[in-house]
């Protein structure tokens, strides 16, 4: 077990030194050679030249005439200092790159990460074998004189940002440009997650004129959802010109319906209200719909008891119009959040065992729970009326394959999307409203019900910590901003031995929930189609630490990739993609977004160019909210 931990938890301080020795063996190896400490010292730099003459001066102090050659042992020190001072100078390289233009360089970047990190930003590709030419963009460079203004301080994904403006083919609506494989696969990168402009890209004066004619917004207080009130969705300014998109792969759209379509009693809370929407929607040729089907509902008053009714009339309606729909298994709560129109608690019965156990609701460090969803530490724990959290969801899935086995076999039902966490996305419920968060605050860690603290005492004892079986003391609260805390501040503890363990353990905690759900998920829909949703958790991107990132669930600083592992249990289950983008925020960006130091852009090619690489399903989730009260997905794979 302890062998099992150490692999997830990653390298010790004893690995670095290992790993410096075997650094030392291969330098002594080229000095007997010959050649291989002029080498080196060409790529420290004069401050290693300096060294290097000092060295060479002690040695001649040590032998007599200079011309004896060291005992062995003197000379593996002498070369583990030059590697030591090698190291030091490449780090701090590496950690202005990180700070200052968010490079996203891994944890041992050589000399050559550097070098293609800065080729990319100067608009070159570097291929993985080194190959390296200019990108076609920079023939679309602006002669001198003409060019568009850019702030002097802006950095460069303040600059890549601007590549991603949203194309008029949908009225409110962002729609990526697509991009074919080759350029694509040209992206494939270590360095800034800097996307490849595309023909149809908006030009930044006409995203800038966008912006100006919409009215200023509310600050973002969701955490995943962007509200746009009806009055701030404009017409499309005249000098934007429809974009021409023959030729583009199809991308099919589905319109989330009303929160509320199914009321408590699960039936249509408006039947014909409901066909008037849909008849509109199918006239304009959209694809299908999305719809809740929410546990609340359908397991509203006993454990088992699961009533479809409302559900197999509306599956009913949409097949009779030809359309599609997409459903979520949605193991959440609605209300409370940004854009909740609505009140669907978890079930009844639930609430009862809360009431008397309430460490089956995820709990901050100030003991405050959140009834939202169920927390992931009771997965395997037998507390829900003899079942545990996953059997429930497990039972719930089933009796839906089962009741409505129609409307799946015979394709109406194109995807079943499967809510793992709050909101249905896969995350902790790190930034709750109801606590007092707002934007943009880092949040706090949701690890303190007895459950997952039993299980993060395990894994400390695992690694012979036991005191490293505790929350961060230092982590600030929801408000906070990452250089007011100890533990997210540049040179935090997030990035000590302890911070490192008790990160990956946040993060393999949510990781092995999805890949348990999701298992179950393939066992009952077997063929169908089945999707998890990702949240687009922007702020404090352009910081080391990635604070947000990292109180939702997400190991991703700057040093390390924290999708990977995401889309790899995605992969492992045939899973697609439903990511929430915040690029589509453009048009409703709020004033302190620049201080909040987002990058929605980043985050988004990140995610894709990962998805890319595990070769899954994507589909891009836009929650803009309009007149009719629904909200419009765009759906890529």
């Amino acid at each position: 077990m302890v062998t099992d931990m150490q692999k997830l938890l990653g390298a010790s301080e004893e690995d670095d030194e290992e790993e410096m020795d075997a650094d030392v063996k291969e330098e002594d190896d080229g000095n007997r050679g010959g050649g291989g400490g002029g080498a080196c010292a060409a790529a420290s730099g004069s401050s290693n030249d300096e060294f290097m003459f000092q060295q060479s001066m002690q040695d001649q102090v040590d032998t007599p005439g200079g011309s004896r050659r060291s005992r062995p042992v003197e000379e593996k020190e002498r070369t583990k200092l030059r590697e030591r001072h090698r190291r030091a100078i490449t780090a701090r390289i590496l950690g202005g790159l990180r700070r200052h233009g968010n490079y996203n360089l891994r944890v041992r970047a050589d000399i050559n990460d550097v070098i293609a990190a800065l080729a990319r930003e100067a608009g070159w590709v570097v291929l993985p074998d080194g190959t390296t030419f200019p990108s076609k963009s920079q023939g679309m460079k602006a002669p001198p004189g003409g060019s568009t203004a850019v702030g002097g301080g802006s950095s460069a994904s303040q600059i890549m940002g601007s590549h991603q403006s949203s194309p008029p083919a949908l009225r409110g609506v962002s729609l990526s440009g697509h991009r074919s494989p080759t350029e694509l696969n040209s992206c494939r990168m270590k360095g800034v997650f800097a996307p490849t402009p595309s023909p149809y890209d908006v030009p930044l004066t006409q995203s800038s004129e966008l912006i100006s004619s919409v009215n200023k917004a509310d600050g973002l207080i969701g955490c995943s959802v962007d509200v746009i009130n009806s009055k701030q969705i404009l017409e499309i300014p005249p000098n934007m010109t429809e974009q021409d998109f023959s030729g583009t792969p199809y991308v099919p759209v589905y319109v989330m319906l009303p929160l509320g379509v199914i009321n408590m009693k699960c039936e249509l809370a408006d039947r014909d209200g409901l066909l008037k929407h849909l008849r509109i929607l199918k006239s304009i040729q959209v694809d299908g719909v999305k719809v809740d089907c929410w546990w609340g509902i359908a397991e509203c008053h006993s454990p088992q008891e699961y009533n479809w009714n409302g559900y197999r009339q509306l599956f009913q309606i949409v097949r009779d119009l030809n359309l599609k729909i997409q459903v979520i298994m949605s193991f959440h709560e609605c209300g409370g959040n940004v854009g909740d129109d609505v009140c669907i608690p978890l079930p009844h019965w639930v609430a009862e065992i809360g009431r008397t156990n309430p460490d089956i609701y995820f709990t901050d460090r100030e003991g405050r729970r959140n009834p939202e969803c169920l927390s992931w530490g009771i997965d395997k724990e037998r507390v829900l009326r003899g079942r545990t959290a996953l059997e429930v969801y497990f039972d719930y899935m089933r009796s839906f394959r089962i009741e409505l086995a129609e409307f799946v076999e015979d394709g109406v039902i194109s995807m079943i999307e499967i809510g793992l966490g709050p909101c249905g996305e896969l995350r902790y419920p790190s930034c709750p409203i109801k606590h007092g968060w707002r934007y943009p605050g880092v949040g706090e860690f949701q690890c303190y019900d007895k459950y997952l603290l039993k299980s993060l005492g395990k894994a400390a004892e695992s690694r012979g910590r036991p005191f490293w079986g505790r929350g961060p003391e230092n982590a600030g609260s929801y408000n906070s901003q990452p250089q007011g805390t100890g533990f997210f501040c540049d040179g935090g503890d997030y990035d000590g031995l302890y911070g490192r363990f008790f990160l990956k353990w946040y993060s393999q905690v949510l990781i092995d929930h999805a890949d348990k759900v999701l298992s179950l998920a393939k066992l009952v829909f077997d063929t169908s189609c089945i999707a998890a949703k990702l949240p687009d958790v922007h702020w404090w991107y352009r910081t080391a630490s990635h604070a947000a990132e990292l109180t939702a669930g997400f190991y991703n600083p700057s040093n390390r990739d924290g999708y990977a592992e995401i889309a790899s249990t995605l992969k492992k289950h045939g899973a697609t993609l439903s990511f929430v983008s915040g690029e589509v925020q453009v048009l409703n960006r709020p004033d302190d977004f620049s201080g909040a130091l987002g990058e929605p852009e980043a985050v988004a090619w990140q995610v894709k160019k990962k998805n890319l690489e595990s070769h899954i399903g994507f589909h891009l989730q836009n929650l803009l909210i309009y007149k009719l009260e629904i909200c419009v997905f765009l759906c890529r794979c």
